[in-house]
């Protein structure tokens, strides 16, 4: 079976929820995550949640762990906390839970972003995998970060990453 054609089985919507890491923004200044929301919505999705979280690992985590729950996503996008700073923790907090890690998505991120912003694409920890049966995006807090793995990576795959996690 082609790419096409094994792409196509996949699911053509999906429900998300978004987590923004910031001990600083509300959700009224949350960009990155309005425009996630946005975005998601224009391409058909549920959001089921948009919330924030302080920069805390078991606030992160325990929380995660709730949303995966209730509202029970089948995609949760966090952004904020993935860089080197002592505050960003999301990466500490998330990777620990992965049943799989999609290796290749921070590779790839890492591809694109160096080709926006130079050498400073080093600073991204940008993860994702596998919790349960959830796919779990670890991005940058920035806005324009957010937009580039969305568009180039992340929407274009969802159905697909969907259908094989939730797959017997």
């Amino acid at each position: 079976m082609g790419t096409r054609t094994h792409k196509k089985a996949g699911r053509r919507r999906v429900k998300l929820a978004i987590l923004t890491v910031s001990s600083t923004r509300s959700l009224a200044e949350d960009e990155s995550g309005q425009w996630m929301r946005s975005q998601a919505q224009k391409e058909g999705h549920t959001v089921a949640l948009h919330q924030i979280v302080i920069d805390d690992a078991r606030l992160i985590r325990d929380l995660l762990m709730d949303i995966l729950r209730d509202p029970a996503p089948e995609v949760v996008l966090i952004t904020g906390g993935t860089g080197i700073s002592p505050a960003d923790v999301t990466i500490e907090a998330i990777k620990p839970l992965f049943i799989k890690e999609l290796t290749a998505f921070g590779a790839l991120f890492a591809q694109l972003s160096f080709e926006q912003i130079d050498s400073a694409a080093i600073l991204s920890r940008a993860t994702a995998g596998v919790i349960g049966q959830a796919i779990v995006f670890c991005l940058p807090g920035s806005k324009r970060a957010c937009q580039l793995a969305c568009r180039e990576l992340i929407f274009p795959e969802l159905g697909h990453l969907v259908k094989h996690a939730r797959e017997n």
